[in-house]
Parts: C-alpha cells; sequence; structure tokens
C-alpha cells in the first residue's frame, strides 16, 4: 500500500523520516532565497509529491505531518484546521507555574516588531492554551509543562507563557534565550487517518 501520510520527528540538527537528513535552523516550508534549504525541500528529494500540512516554529523540535499529493494534504490539512488532531508539546519555562491552568489571551500580530506576535484585547484572535506541571526543579527555578493548543495561532504557546511571567527557555523573542535551544518539542499527534478511519497515536521524546 503506498503511504499517503508521511510522519516526521524533527530534532535540532536533524529530520527523520524513512531516512535521515541534516536539517540545522530549517524553516518548514521556506520563505525567501535565504530558506530555500528548508525541511519540506529536504522531504521532496525522497517523496517528491510530499506536501506541508501544518508548520512547526523554527526551533521546535517534535512531529510534522506532511501528505503525499494534493488531495492529501487538503484532507490532513481540514482535520488540523477543524481541530481534529489532538497536540501535546513540552516546555521548560522559567519560574514555577501552577499545577494545571487555562491561558485564554487574544493573539494578533505586532506588526511593527515582525515576526512577534502579542497579546491584544482590542483586535486579536480568541487563543487557548491548557498547561499541566510536569515537574520543577528547584536549583534553577525552571518547570517542564506539557502544553495543549486549543487553538492554533502563529508562536502562541510562547507568547501565552511569557504573558503569565513563565516564557520558555530559549526564546529569544519573548525571553531571555537562556538556552542553547528553544525547548518546546511537538512530542503528541491524535488523529483519525482520512482514508482508513485508523486513529494515529504518535509520540516522540523531548530531546531535552
Amino acid at each position: 500500500m503506498t503511504t499517503v501520510v508521511l510522519i516526521l520527528e524533527t530534532s535540532v540538527g536533524r529530520c527523520s523520516s524513512l531516512r535521515h537528513a541534516r536539517c540545522a535552523g530549517c524553516s518548514v516550508p521556506g520563505r525567501g532565497a535565504d530558506k530555500q534549504d528548508c525541511l519540506a525541500s529536504r522531504v521532496q528529494i525522497e517523496f517528491p509529491d510530499a506536501l506541508v500540512v501544518h508548520r512547526l516554529d523554527m526551533g521546535t523540535s517534535g512531529l510534522i505531518v506532511f501528505g503525499r499529493g494534493a488531495v492529501m494534504q487538503r484532507q490532513l490539512s481540514r482535520l488540523f484546521r477543524e481541530r481534529r488532531v489532538a497536540k501535546r508539546y513540552v516546555a521548560v519555562v522559567e519560574g514555577k507555574p501552577e499545577a494545571t491552568g487555562e491561558i485564554n489571551l487574544p493573539l494578533a500580530a505586532d506588526w511593527p516588531n515582525r515576526p512577534k506576535q502579542k497579546v491584544d484585547a482590542s483586535s486579536g484572535k480568541p487563543s487557548l492554551t491548557r498547561y499541566r506541571l510536569l515537574a520543577h526543579d528547584t536549583a534553577t527555578n525552571t518547570s517542564r509543562l506539557e502544553l495543549e493548543p486549543v487553538t492554533g495561532r502563529t508562536h502562541q504557546l510562547r507568547v501565552h507563557l511569557a504573558a503569565i511571567g513563565h516564557p520558555i527557555l530559549g526564546d529569544a523573542l519573548y525571553g531571555q534565550g537562556a538556552a542553547e535551544r528553544l525547548l518546546l518539542h511537538a512530542c503528541r499527534l491524535s488523529f483519525a487517518h482520512p482514508l482508513s478511519g485508523e486513529v494515529l497515536e504518535l509520540f516522540c521524546v523531548p530531546p531535552f
């Protein structure tokens, strides 16, 4: 049976499908002449019909989905658009948040400071993040969180956590950048395969 859904695990310095390819600091689809060597172009060397379904911020590691062919891409994209894909991330943040919580703050583009986003009560889009405290390191006063982006706005997790005073380590846009990389990892995806209806439960271990 032809593979029509590609699940890739990306990490700092590597992206993998059926084989490994170096992809340090790649954007997902390259924008501009300086980003033509992107994750999508690397994947298409092996699977020429692979098309981007969703995005991860540059610097975010973890699971990403490609559809093979325009029809499969549209079907998978619809699942993400209609919020029928369960997503979980792991992050390491400054400080110690509550054991569980929700961040319900509207987000909009910060046009004078692009690519930054901002909390904007007047014109921002509704944005909701749920979080759960996994562990706290008292020595460094940092915490490991599981994150659920109920909505999928640009930089949502990063802006929301910074807004409540717990920026993600390594985030130079919204925090101090006090880590070698952005400590944000897409660790779980769950959705029904568009053709078979089989529920795909996917997980990859955070590299930090």
